[in-house]
Order: structure tokens, then sequence, then C-alpha cells
């Protein structure tokens, strides 16, 4: 458990020392768990803390999310999709996360050698129109489902509220000039 204090330190409470938001990052990248509370309340602050480093990777370095993306994300926020939509990312990230993985274990499992970064790089160059076909193949799929399941939300709403009479606003008449 990581403590975070009043004065924005955080304490890791597993090794009594302070942390810093790139170490907070390392954890993640290594795939430990943790949970960051405040410090007074116990309130969980996790959720702000990683998006607290997604705000300075954003800002350093290459961005991951066009402005028109994190457009798109806030705009949900506080429609009838917002759940749904939280979903799709998550399911989204984790079709990715699995390719990545059958990815690295193939690569890895390649003349018994590890791939570096170096490599890495190299194979990707060589895979990157592969990589796009199977990419844009996987989305096109995806935004099919997404549809899909918008109609049928649709259709089941229409026919539950159809037996309503619900009254309809008349049509406002065209002003005379």
């Amino acid at each position: 458990m990581i403590k975070k204090y009043p004065n924005r330190r955080l304490y890791d409470t597993q090794t009594s020392s302070y942390i810093t938001l790139t170490d907070v990052k390392q954890l993640v990248l290594d795939g430990d768990p943790f949970t960051v509370v405040d410090a007074k309340s116990n309130e969980d602050l996790t959720r702000s803390i990683l998006l607290q480093i997604i705000l300075e990777e954003e800002a350093s370095g290459v961005p991951m999310f066009s402005t028109d993306v994190l457009a798109q994300i806030i705009r949900y926020y506080g429609h009838a999709m917002q759940g749904m939509m939280g979903s799709y990312l998550e399911k989204n990230i984790q079709a990715f996360t699995d390719i990545q993985r059958r990815l690295t274990t193939s690569a890895t499992n390649f003349d018994g050698k590890t791939f570096s970064p170096e490599m890495w790089t190299q194979f990707m160059n060589v895979q990157a129109p592969i990589m796009q076909g199977m990419m844009n193949n996987y989305i096109d799929q995806s935004k099919s489902l997404f549809v899909q399941m918008q109609e049928q939300m649709q259709n089941q709403s229409k026919s539950l509220f159809g037996a309503f009479p619900f009254a309809v606003p008349p049509a406002t008449p065209p002003e005379k000039k």
C-alpha cells in the first residue's frame, strides 16, 4: 500500500520509504499490484495517481492520444453510453495486450533469443504494414459490433417504450416574412 500525504509525498508502506511517481510507474510496468490511499481519509487515490502518470507521459515525448481522441473521450462523460464506452475501451486494450503478449512469446522463442528493444524496433519496422492491417481489421470488426450493439439497444428501447403514448410535440409553423 502507498500512502499519499498532504505534502504530495508518496510513502510505500512495504519498503518504509518515500517514493516518486516514477517509482509508481515502475510498479505498473513490473505488474506489481498496489493501492494508493490518502494518509488521512484512507480514500482510494489509485486512479488519480495513474491518471497523473498518464498526464506526465502525454506531456513528454510522443503522446499516445491525439487531441481528437481526447476530445471524443471527454464527450462520453455524462453520456448515456459512458459506462459502455469504458467497458469497450477496456476490452480493446486487453485484446491489444493479448496480441502483444502472443507476439512477445513467439519472438522470445525465436532462435532461443530474447528480443532487445533494438530488435523489436527492426521487427516492427518490417512488420508495421502487417500489424497495421491486423489492427485495421480488428478495429473494423470492433466498430461493426459496436454499431450492432447500439442498433439492438435502440430496437429494444423502441419495443419497450413503444407501448407508452408519449406526446409528440407539434410541428412549428414556418415563420412569415
